[in-house]
């Protein structure tokens, strides 16, 4: 292409070396990035909210009052922004309360056999912090993706989390966010900063049970590192997007959200795997046709130089099974019978469902959630969702006839183990009272 170049353009069966490069997107941990979050955790947990007012002066530029954001400046804010925004706002809250209240997790019960009764049953989890990135952009939709599937989950309490800007307050957008989507309490911090304080909590910032959200490199390594002490969602890393595409797709569309995706980040994984040569080069033509167009044109190309590849397939089946191996965050199947293909996806952290299907849909508006695991993960990953916000009790009741009919195997599973005390409890039930 002699404006927009891609990496990788050809056959799948000729990627070669490529090929690697493709599916190993999860980079290794930053030294520099390591240690700074490292440092920032200990300081965090040494010295609390003075930690907190003092990173803010190093890293956001602004002297903070107060950690936590009073809740008339949530309203103030909601009241402030634009009718089109809200009213967009609100159809979200609506979409993603119906599609995570029905997929709640529900209680079961079973008698694995006669007289005993296995059951296991979900519990919200108590307090859960949501962390909203901030910076040179605000991301209103994220505080929307977190807040509310928890709150649907019933969680007791759920705090929001993002970076001050120069007034000392977050993004007017977020902290309206926060109040549609019914979060408790907003705190003015971010970076490991945030993290730090969630996890362990400092004077004014209660310790959470469960961290959620997408953020930078920073925030992503400070979580894993607070991993061992709370809970978090699959580490994200930079936005991904496969598209399948055959002959009946429009390659203007295919091209729209190929650019979509590659806007996000320099470091975004954007990749076609078009079936049939005719259809790889009309794509191809309109990528050519549009890039001069896009606003975000230098993001837009590094990603494609870096990370984009323009792949030809023999057929559907050839290119299911490389999406399996990508296991995308965003899969978009542009072909002419996407249902037919679904039954045969496995490692995606969402799928749309025909060109229609716009992957900027699933991003707002549709009540799917956008937090999604990237890197490959959703070979082993979901996307953020009520199960995120719960926990699994698990109880047991064996009635005496029950007992007396186990205690034999149990006692024998015992023996064999070395556990003789084991094994005396089991054999005390052989003869039912």
């Amino acid at each position: 292409m002699s404006e927009l170049r891609i990496r990788f353009r050809g056959p799948l069966t000729s990627l070669g070396a490529e090929r690697s490069h493709l599916l190993e997107r999860v980079r290794p941990s930053d030294d520099m990035v390591r240690t700074t979050c490292e440092a920032i955790i200990d300081v965090v947990r040494r010295d609390g909210d003075a930690a907190l007012i003092s990173l803010a002066r190093e890293y956001d530029k602004v002297r903070l009052s107060s950690l936590e954001v009073p809740r008339p400046a949530w309203r103030k804010a909601l009241a402030a922004v634009s009718p089109a925004l809200r009213v967009a706002m609100e159809r979200a809250v609506a979409n993603l309360r119906a599609a995570h209240g029905a997929s709640l997790p529900q209680a079961v019960e079973t008698y694995t056999e006669l007289g005993v009764l296995v059951g296991r049953r979900p519990d919200p989890l108590r307090r859960v912090g949501v962390y909203a990135p901030g910076g040179r952009a605000a991301y209103p939709s994220s505080v929307l993706m977190g807040v509310i599937p928890a709150r649907v989950a019933g969680v007791d309490e759920v705090i929001v989390c993002s970076p001050p800007g120069a007034t000392g307050l977050p993004a007017a957008a977020t902290l309206a966010a926060a109040e549609l989507a019914g979060a408790d309490r907003v705190f003015a911090i971010g970076g490991a900063g945030a993290v730090a304080a969630m996890a362990y909590g400092t004077e004014t910032v209660p310790r959470m049970d469960r961290i959620v959200g997408p953020g930078n490199a920073f925030v992503t390594q400070a979580k894993l590192l607070v991993s061992d002490v709370v809970a978090i969602d699959a580490p994200a890393g930079p936005s991904e997007l496969l598209v399948v595409a055959d002959d009946t797709a429009s390659a203007a569309h295919v091209a729209g959200e190929v650019f979509a995706q590659a806007e996000h980040d320099p470091d975004a994984a954007v990749v076609v795997v078009a079936v049939g040569r005719e259809c790889a080069d009309r794509v191809a033509t309109e990528l050519e046709r549009l890039f001069p167009v896009q606003e975000r044109r230098a993001i837009i190309e590094r990603a494609l130089r870096a990370r984009g590849a323009l792949l030809v397939a023999s057929s559907i089946g050839e290119a299911v099974l490389f999406a399996n191996e990508f296991a995308p965050e965003h899969l978009l199947l542009a072909v002419k019978d996407p249902d037919a293909v679904l039954k045969d996806i496995r490692n995606a952290g969402t799928v749309f469902l025909g060109e229609t299907s716009s992957v900027a849909f699933g991003d707002y508006m549709t009540g799917a959630n956008h937090v999604l695991p990237t890197g490959g993960l959703a070979r082993s990953y979901s996307g953020l969702s009520t199960l995120d916000f719960i926990r699994w009790t698990t109880y047991q009741r064996i009635d005496r006839a029950a007992a007396a009919r186990l205690a034999a195997d149990v006692a024998a599973f015992a023996d064999a183990e070395g556990l003789a005390a084991h094994a005396g409890a089991a054999r005390a039930w052989r003869q039912s009272p």
